[in-house]
């Protein structure tokens, strides 16, 4: 197989179209929510999510928190789907993100917020889905058509969307004008070569690592290498990593660190640094590390913008390292595009 032949392939490089073209049609229904969630004036944020959208939330959770200063929790959609208990979450404002729109359960949990007088905005690529339908508002991510069953254009438009509503909230006028300036970014992010990590990666476990909202980032990394590449991957927090799971490193151990240009990035250096000293072989989105190999990296117009660059420049990575172990990324073993969980 031939990377570029990947559905995969082409659906990365489509992402800063994508995301123009949520930037360009979205901005009505993303000013409205924002509208509706000032004067709702929520305590708390909640978010209803699995798998990539999950990731997609838990990014979402760290902008909540560090912009809007409001904390944000991850709900089980099993709570309601599962034990049928509807949360007393009047006044909350819950993101339910899915790309289809169709999981039952987390439709279920949504509706049940909503009933319960909670704003529930679905962050989806299909307005038209049963999840839209449930919720407050439904932001569309615009992605268009998602042919591969691994996730790109709409992780990273679900990323967009929730951003921009959480900036539109804030008023924001910084982190709106680098929300708009990203697609220029992206389109060189998808150019960043990573092919010397690309062939470090040799087939065994390895280390995702972020902090802060870039943990967020390693999350999503760590789900890729395993549907794409058939490779166990583990992400934890440069703040975790040294407390226990370092004990498996060994000479080699392959490792991805993900940072930003935010008030993290020195700690992350430094963890990866430290990892390098024990025989890892790491890699950074840094200029700030010493030992570890600095990756070709796309920083944005903002700190908070920067982790959906190094995003972009990671799938073109893991795309490839699944092409060269013979593996089709766009139909990864036991997966369906869409998982309708109960």
């Amino acid at each position: 197989m031939t990377s570029d032949t990947t559905l995969m392939r082409q659906e990365i490089l489509e992402i800063p179209d994508a995301v123009d073209r949520l930037l360009s049609h979205g901005g009505d229904d993303i000013r409205a929510a924002a509208t509706a969630a000032r004067q709702l004036d929520p305590d708390f944020l909640l978010s209803v999510a699995r798998g990539s959208s999950d990731h997609a939330c838990t990014y979402l959770k760290y902008a909540s928190e560090l912009v809007l200063r409001r904390p944000m929790a991850s709900v089980g959609p099993s709570v309601k789907s599962i034990y049928d208990v509807d949360l007393h979450a009047k006044g909350a404002l819950c993101l339910s993100v899915s790309q289809s729109g169709m999981s039952p359960d987390i439709v279920r949990m949504t509706k049940s917020v909503t009933e319960g007088g909670g704003m529930t905005v679905a962050i989806t690529n299909d307005p038209a889905s049963d999840l839209a339908h449930v919720a407050s508002n439904t932001l569309a991510i615009h992605a268009g058509p998602e042919l591969s069953v691994a996730a790109t254009k709409t992780f990273v438009t679900s990323l967009v969307a929730g951003l921009w509503l959480i900036a539109e909230i804030r008023q924001d006028a910084g982190l709106i004008a680098a929300i708009q300036a990203l697609p220029a970014h992206l389109a060189t992010a998808t150019a960043c070569d990573w092919s010397e990590a690309a062939a470090a990666m040799d087939g065994r476990s390895l280390f995702t690592l972020g902090r802060g909202p870039s943990w967020a980032i390693a999350n999503e990394a760590a789900l890729k290498f395993k549907e794409t590449c058939l490779i166990h991957a583990e992400s934890y927090s440069s703040a975790e990593v040294l407390h226990g799971p370092v004990s498996i490193v060994e000479q080699g151990f392959p490792v991805i660190a993900f940072a930003a240009g935010d008030a993290a990035e020195s700690n992350l250096a430094e963890v990866a640094d430290a990892l390098t000293d024990k025989g890892a072989k790491v890699f950074a989105t840094s200029t700030k590390t010493n030992k570890a190999t600095s990756l070709p990296h796309t920083r944005t117009d903002h700190w908070l913008t920067d982790p959906i660059a190094a995003i972009v420049s990671f799938y073109g990575m893991v795309e490839t390292v699944a092409c060269a172990r013979g593996i089709n990324p766009d139909t990864p073993r036991h997966l369906r595009k869409v998982t309708e969980t109960v």
